[in-house]
């Protein structure tokens, strides 16, 4: 097999981690990027004239949301505000899904493996929102960590991404290695000596500039791929000179219909479940129409494609969420919530068990609430 050899700079959307101190300015900064879309999980863009998606209230909405973003092409740079909170729709997500109150009733740290296997889902769908040319930028707080060297005697404080629990550090590792630039914003303090000629030292902090940091140092993370300065102004003139120009791609139109070939003629003699019509071209055969099953909402569409997958009914789902307990047999299916719905896409393993299982009774499908799972069935 030959190689595909190419040379040269490839110009693609930027993934770009931005994280610093509170009110140092992130979203402010976000908002100045090219026509910008905020996911906001914490809801800090309220008092911003700003595009804004729907804030998602579970994990599933949250992957919901880049997908329709990645679908529709709506914006140029596509915010999420901010990474940490969304960790905290990841983690009542892992705890609903494995039926665990917290994180930490996993225990040796099996909850925070995980979580960051379950990140990795929405950083892995971030990645083809830059494949189709729609930069992403990750917003974060921070915090100050005690951090030891091995090879040095002491301890000394260093900012680092508010992710996961200390000693549990997951997901912070996997932002940082997914993203082409880490900026830590923060205030640079100047501290002089004001004591007089023979007095004792006295230190003062004066200034307070807002800065961009973009390469790693002792104190903070930070890195870029673009040759940024260590140090520059907090403003987004400091990154616009490294950021290509590319436009997302437009989404692609539906392929029309492949032409059918004509059916060859058949006799005008009515069979089983067929109806013969005559018009003007002379009698002809065709199935009698049955009434039709409704169609069900949009909501429904990535389950269903599930469904045709894997050749289950979409009642079948709905058997199974009435067996659960997670509604009753009287709610009509296009009632079924989206954010439910998504959980359902996201645990399909365990849902096609339920419908096995279901199949697998000799009695009809139960759709009761109060139905008790047969003894010797697990």
């Amino acid at each position: 097999m030959a190689l595909n050899i190419t040379r040269g700079k490839q110009p693609k959307a930027q993934k770009i981690v931005v994280y610093g101190v509170e009110g140092i300015g992130k979203t402010t900064l976000a908002s100045q990027f090219p026509d910008p879309l905020f996911i906001d999980t914490e809801g800090g863009t309220s008092h911003m004239d700003v595009a804004r998606a729907e804030p998602p209230k579970t994990w599933a909405a949250l992957l919901q949301a880049v997908d329709e973003v990645r679908a529709t092409r709506p914006c140029s740079t596509l915010v999420v505000d901010t990474a940490d909170w969304a960790e905290r729709l990841c983690a009542a997500h892992v705890c609903q899904r494995e039926g665990k109150a917290s994180i930490e009733d996993f225990g040796y740290g099996k909850g925070y493996v995980k979580m960051a296997e379950e990140f990795g889902r929405l950083l892995d769908k971030l990645t083809e929102l830059t494949d189709a040319g729609i930069c992403v930028l990750l917003l974060a707080h921070s915090e100050v960590r005690k951090f030891e060297e091995p090879n040095e005697a002491g301890a000394y404080d260093r900012w680092e991404l508010k992710l996961s629990k200390s000693g549990q550090k997951k997901i912070a590792p996997l932002v940082k290695e997914w993203a082409d630039a880490v900026l830590f914003l923060n205030y640079k303090q100047i501290v002089e000596n004001v004591a007089k000629d023979g007095q004792a030292p006295k230190l003062k902090a004066r200034g307070g500039k807002r800065v961009i940091y973009a390469t790693h140092h002792a104190c903070w993370d930070a890195k870029n791929r673009w040759g940024m300065p260590d140090e520059s102004p907090l403003a987004f003139e400091s990154i616009r000179p490294y950021l290509p120009e590319v436009a997302p791609a437009p989404v692609a139109p539906a392929a029309p219909p492949a032409p059918q070939p004509a059916a060859p003629a058949q006799p005008a003699v009515a069979g089983p479940g067929q109806t013969v019509t005559f018009g003007q071209g002379g009698p002809t055969v065709a199935p009698t129409a049955e009434p039709a099953a409704p169609a069900l909402p949009a909501k429904w569409s990535k389950v269903a494609q599930l469904c045709a997958a894997d050749g289950i009914d979409p009642s079948e789902i709905a058997a199974a969420s009435v067996m659960l307990g997670n509604f009753t047999a009287d709610t009509p299916m296009e009632n079924y919530p989206e954010d439910y719905l998504g959980f359902v896409a996201s645990s399909w393993g365990a849902f096609k068990a339920h419908v096995a299982r279901l199949r697998e009774q000799a009695e009809p499908v139960p759709f009761d609430r109060d139905y008790k799972q047969p003894e010797g069935k697990e």
